[in-house]
């Protein structure tokens, strides 16, 4: 089952530039991280600087994205930061090269929204839905 997980999580270490841009600035606002993980199955190692391949390649260092609410408001807009590889299976392999996703993590500041939805490089949005698999976080699955 190929598919593209986008999550909002509660902060990460990772540093990233996003710009809020919509909304009262009285409104409460959370630090959250956009988290993009590309189910691309590639080979290579875990731990990698990667790019989404095939359908996917529009994700990769400096792509521009955007954070809407569910009126289409952009909330903050900023460029993806490198991809890293991680492992596809939690099976240890035991080879050099594995199956593995390319998953991009980029810190944001946003009002508080029932729901969002991510814009990577103009393509169409991600719907982002509620999940509490990672903690507080969103999430969105979209099928390849």
């Amino acid at each position: 089952m190929r598919r593209i997980v986008a999550l909002l999580c509660v902060p990460a270490l990772l540093t990233g530039a996003a710009t809020g841009c919509a909304g009262d600035p009285a409104e409460a606002r959370s630090e959250l991280t956009v988290r993009v993980l590309v189910r691309d199955i590639n080979l290579r190692p875990v731990g990698v600087d990667c790019a989404g391949t095939g359908p996917y390649t529009h994700f990769h260092n400096r792509a521009p994205f955007r954070l809407l609410d569910p009126d289409g408001r952009t909330l903050t807009e900023g460029k993806l930061t490198s991809g890293r590889s991680v492992p596809a299976f939690e099976e240890d392999l035991e080879v050099s090269k594995v199956p593995t996703y390319c998953e991009f993590r980029v810190p944001v500041e946003v009002a508080r929204r029932d729901a969002y939805r991510l814009v990577v490089d103009d393509r169409p949005p991600i719907a982002l839905t509620a999940d509490t698999s990672e903690g507080p976080a969103l999430v969105a699955v979209v099928p390849s």
